[in-house]
This record gives structure tokens, sequence and C-alpha cells, in this order.
């Protein structure tokens, strides 16, 4: 089959090759199906090199990664372990992609902590907001209460479109809604609350200007969501914080529960409460962080941040 006009290749300045969105989708794609086949421990080393990779590779990427994980280390008076903690940053990578395209074979190696905090909190008929850092094999707390609870997910959406498609299609799973951050989304998610099902924001992102106030993340101002506490203050819905600890290689991850006491009616106090728990979750395994992203960027249409 001959190439159509979109799909064809582009030749630039010194003879570059430019591959259409389709061919770099499919050539990603079988990417995905190659690790789908491989062991999860094979994988986590093929990640684990993909991070060595990337630091050693990157100035830009060590810049971000050493001086923020060093500083909490240092900070909380805990062991260094920065090769571990650069070899953590590709495996979540990978865990995310293995557990995309084996969400059975990674359920049937997850064991779930405090599972009475979901089921209580459930219960009481008003939702529950599910809140997971990048943290471990994060990906695979909103498919394991998809089992047993409707989960409306919220992501952000890749600019390029041949990505976010692949992205879109690997992620799905029977019972979860993804919907984009924007105001169609928060709708969505809205409704999704008022029905009494789950939902899930990752609250370590940086929020678009206009949709954060800055708080103290770690020790430094980091421009933090309101929605999960604007949600939450609403109608008094519960909200939950999640991890996944990733254990040995391929023995799969341990998911913790922990129910968040009320959030305050003074936003500026409450984002303050909510950094303090994110901060907690990241404790339970900070190696496993991901220090590679900048939680300190001042987004466009942000007030700056204050000066300390």
């Amino acid at each position: 089959m001959g190439l159509g006009h979109q799909d064809e290749l582009k030749f630039g300045p010194c003879g570059r090759i430019e591959y259409h969105w389709g061919v770099r989708k499919l050539l990603l794609k079988l990417s995905l199906n190659v690790i789908a086949a491989l062991p999860l421990a094979l994988v986590q080393v093929i990640g684990a090199s993909m991070g060595i990779l990337a630091y050693v590779g990157s100035k830009q990427y060590r810049s971000l990664f050493r001086p923020q994980y060093e500083a909490v280390v240092s900070a909380h008076k805990l062991h260094l372990m920065l090769w571990k903690a650069i070899r953590a940053s590709g495996m979540l990578f990978s865990d995310s992609l293995w557990i995309w395209r084996n969400p059975k074979k990674a359920l049937a190696i997850t064991t779930v902590h405090h599972w009475d905090v979901v089921q209580e909190a459930m219960s009481e008929g008003k939702g529950m907001i599910i809140l997971c850092p990048h943290l471990g094999g994060f990906e695979i707390i909103p498919r394991f209460l998809a089992n047993h609870y409707p989960a409306t997910i919220m992501y952000r959406p890749s600019r390029q479109e041949w990505l976010n498609e692949l992205v879109e299609e690997g992620r799905a799973y029977p019972n979860m809604l993804f919907v984009p951050t924007n105001l169609n989304g928060v709708r969505q998610m809205t409704r999704a609350l008022s029905k009494g099902e789950a939902i899930a924001i990752l609250p370590d992102q940086v929020p678009s200007g206009g949709d954060g106030i800055w708080a103290p993340f770690f020790g430094r101002p980091a421009y933090t969501t309101t929605l999960p506490i604007r949600l939450a203050n609403r109608h008094n819905t519960p909200a939950v914080m999640f991890t996944a600890k990733r254990l040995a290689l391929g023995k799969g991850w341990i998911i913790d529960a922990k129910r968040l006491d009320a959030f305050s009616d003074d936003t500026n106090i409450a984002v303050n409460e909510l950094n303090t728990a994110i901060e907690a979750a990241i404790l339970v395994a900070p190696e496993q962080f991901i220090w590679s992203y900048n939680r300190y960027k001042h987004p466009a249409g942000a007030e700056l941040p204050p000066s300390n």
C-alpha cells in the first residue's frame, strides 16, 4: 500500500527526514506490543536503563532531577539513593506502559492495603476524590478501583495529536472514563460526583495559570491546583490519597489508601494541607517519585511566586 499525501516522508535541511504522525504512531504502537509480550522484570530493567540514559545524556534532566531529589533527602534526613532514584524514574515510565497493555496481569500482582477506607468513603454516597502522585506504578490505581466503582480520570492531553491518540488507546479500561483538563472535563467530573462515583486527579501536576495558588511544596513555592479542594468542599466529598509503591523487580506494587481530613474553607490554607498530604505520600517511597518533572515552574498567566 502506498503512502497517502499526509503519510509521505518529508526531507528537510541537511537531509533530515521528518516522519508523519502516522508513521511515528505505528512505530510506537509496535514498541508497546513488544513491551506487552515481555515479563515485567525485564520491562523494568529496560526502564531503569532508559532512566540512566536520560540522566547521563541530558543536562536539563539532571538539573531538574538531582537538586529536587537531594533537597528532599537532606531536609528529611533520608539515606541518599541517587542512582536507585534515577533507575526508578525510568521504571515509572516502563511500569505505565506494561500496566496499560497487561492490566489483568498487573492487578494479579498488586496488593491493596486499607481497602476499608475506600469502601467507607464510597458508602457515604457523595462519591470520592482519588488523589495519586506520579510515584511507582500509579497507573494501576484507577484500574483496581474501576473493578469495583466507575471512575472518571482527569488527564492533560499531549500537544501532539498522534501521541495523544496512542495514550488514550493504551489507557482505555472498562469502567474508566478519561476527561481532559478543561472546563468540559471539570463538568464531567462534577456530574460523576453527583452520581456518587469516583473521580481521579493527579495533584502534583502544575495547573494552568489562574487554576492554582502558590503554596510551599517541600519548602519551595509551587503553583498548586485548587480543583480537588473546590470539588471536595462543595458537597463534603471524601478525598483519599493513594500510593502505588513498586516492589522488587517483577513483583508488582502495593496500593495504599489514606483518607484526608476535610480541607479548610480558606483556600490559601487548604492548598498547604493538600501539599502536605502529597509530600507524605511521596515520602512513602521518595526514590520512586518523578523528580525530573519541574514542579516549581511558573505557568503562563499565573501571578509571580512569593519571594522568600
